[in-house]
């Protein structure tokens, strides 16, 4: 049976080759965002998100990763600023 999200990523270890790609599969909608802001807060290539084996449309794949970027940023500004996650929204603008 097919999981419901797929993320596809490379390690870009070599800089001098194509990087290999793997898959992350879930059900889970919060662990598929939570692997992307991995992935962004580990400089790790993210090449595609795919819902129920179909690629998301680009717009849906520009918001998954602005959405997972923002609370990638959030929490970095919550650690170095040592604020609460309630002053980072108010000030900020980011999602705490």
């Amino acid at each position: 049976m097919l999981k419901n999200y797929t993320i596809e990523y490379s390690l870009r270890f070599r800089k001098h080759s194509p990087p290999e790609h793997h898959e992350f599969y879930t059900d889970d909608p919060i662990a598929a965002e939570e692997f992307v802001q991995e992935l962004l807060e580990r400089g790790l290539g993210l090449h595609a998100i795919r819902h129920e084996g179909a690629d998301l449309s680009r717009a849906d794949f520009d918001r998954f990763v602005r959405l997972a970027a923002a609370e990638v940023a959030s929490r970095l500004v919550c650690t170095s600023l040592n604020l609460k996650p309630e002053e980072v929204r108010n000030r900020f603008g980011f999602p705490g």
